[in-house]
């Protein structure tokens, strides 16, 4: 299969703090990396259910910087959360009249990252991670331009979430941005971190998240993607926990033409880290779900369950990897993915896995695939409920325990009202 290298001609863009002896080495290694790489192809193994081939051919554009001015309000489909600091990025790039930043707390900082790098050149110098291995980080890296810097120092607490909105937007011709996230969670430190994704129109989003949680910290980190229908939505959170730390993850995918978010997470010790997902797809949606949790020191435990419903032709994937090392002892890692195929054209890719070098450690993982049961329709069509309605009732119990994993409660309601829109037929959560 060809080698697919797009996007080389936007490497000439500009980057604030350009000039800087390490950004400059920083974008070089990383362009040299990509012209060698090029987007992965299915012959790569984690790219073996997930082809990039429509995406390399489909003649994106650089967004320009503009276009960020073209929205005047928060599309809807973004959690609309009602008391929440919120940073808006239009086109992947930081928009300062739709967000809001009043009243926080002493010892946080938001800015932009663009901001950031024209007023302090060397004040980001050795924050970003190697992406070796990750042919999409590598080129977001090259076309480094902005996105959301977060800071927050030892014992502080976020006292409300931070909206994270991503809203794509292509008029003529489809766009691709390629925003980059610093986020930082100082020392006993406690936040919520909420991201939305919304859009319209053909637009690549490849995003990377950069997380640090500190020794004791909590982060909660949340994320809705419902973004227009003929978007690419590519994202990859690389997360690294101290001792002692707190990573609660959701993740609910609705949207996009094709759509892959994948999770990095590496464990210090007695680090307690829950990653859980619903995906629903339907017409010819493709959404993956890529995991890979390392327990990189003893103690620790990590709770995973995502669930899926798909319908008419669309694809899933799930890959999943626990990898515990060799002194992780006491390790309690477990793994579940669920799917519920409701059509004959529908297909899921399942792959868990365990990597286990540690001999005291409790581990499981498990895939299930199936239809919706036969005899709980037939016992609430027996009561009068009619066929759709009796479908969306199954379908809603079987993802709803996944969904009730958000601790927001108005987020938590804006899931729901994401889910129940997905469903066969329309019904009002009084009717549950």
């Amino acid at each position: 299969m060809a080698q697919l290298v797009p996007f080389l001609q936007f490497f000439d863009t500009v980057l604030p703090g350009a000039g800087t002896v390490w950004l400059d080495q920083l974008l070089c290694d990383a362009q040299s990396a990509y012209r060698t790489s090029g987007l992965p192809t299915p012959r790569t193994e984690a790219w073996k259910y997930t082809n990039l081939r429509r995406l390399a051919h489909t003649g994106f554009v650089a967004a320009e910087a503009s276009q960020s001015s073209e929205i005047a309000t928060i599309p809807k489909g973004a959690a609309a959360l009602s008391d929440a600091y919120i940073a808006v990025f239009v086109n992947g790039r930081y928009s300062p009249t739709l967000s809001s930043f009043n009243g926080l707390p002493k010892g946080v900082e938001v800015t932009s990252l663009a901001s950031k790098l024209s007023v302090d050149k060397t004040s980001l110098e050795g924050k970003f991670g190697d992406m070796e291995g990750l042919p999409l980080a590598i080129l977001n890296t090259g076309l480094l331009s902005d996105g959301l810097y977060l800071k927050l120092d030892d014992e502080v607490v976020l006292d409300k979430p931070l909206h994270l909105v991503s809203v794509g937007h292509a008029d003529s011709e489809p766009v691709s941005f390629h925003p980059r996230h610093l986020i930082v969670v100082g020392v006993g430190s406690v936040a919520t971190i909420v991201e939305s994704h919304v859009g319209d129109g053909t637009y690549f989003s490849n995003s990377v998240n950069e997380i640090s949680v500190g020794d004791g910290a909590v982060l909660n980190h949340y994320k809705l993607q419902n973004d227009g229908s003929e978007a690419y939505h590519l994202a990859a959170n690389l997360v690294r926990n101290g001792d002692r730390a707190v990573y609660d993850s959701f993740v609910l995918q609705v949207g996009g033409k094709l759509a892959r978010n994948e999770v990095r997470t590496e464990l210090g010790e007695r680090v307690e880290c829950r990653l859980n997902g619903a995906y629903l797809g339907r017409g010819e949606q493709h959404i993956d779900n890529t995991t890979f949790v390392d327990h990189a020191a003893p103690n620790s435990s990590s709770r995973e369950v995502y669930k899926g419903v798909l319908d008419e032709s669309a694809r899933g994937v799930f890959q999943g990897k626990i990898l515990v090392r060799l002194d992780s002892q006491k390790t309690d890692g477990h793994q579940l993915n669920k799917t519920l195929l409701l059509s004959q054209g529908t297909e899921i890719d399942s792959k868990p896995e365990l990597e286990i070098y540690a001999d005291d450690v409790k581990c499981t993982h498990g895939a299930t695939v199936g239809e919706l049961d036969k005899d709980s329709l037939f016992y609430l069509r027996a009561r009068g409920i009619d066929r759709e309605t009796a479908q969306s009732l199954l379908i809603y119990a079987f993802a709803s325990d996944v969904v009730s994993s958000i601790r927001t409660p108005n987020l938590r309601e804006a899931a729901q009202k994401l889910l129940f829109e997905r469903l066969p037929s329309e019904f009002t959560p009084e009717e549950l």
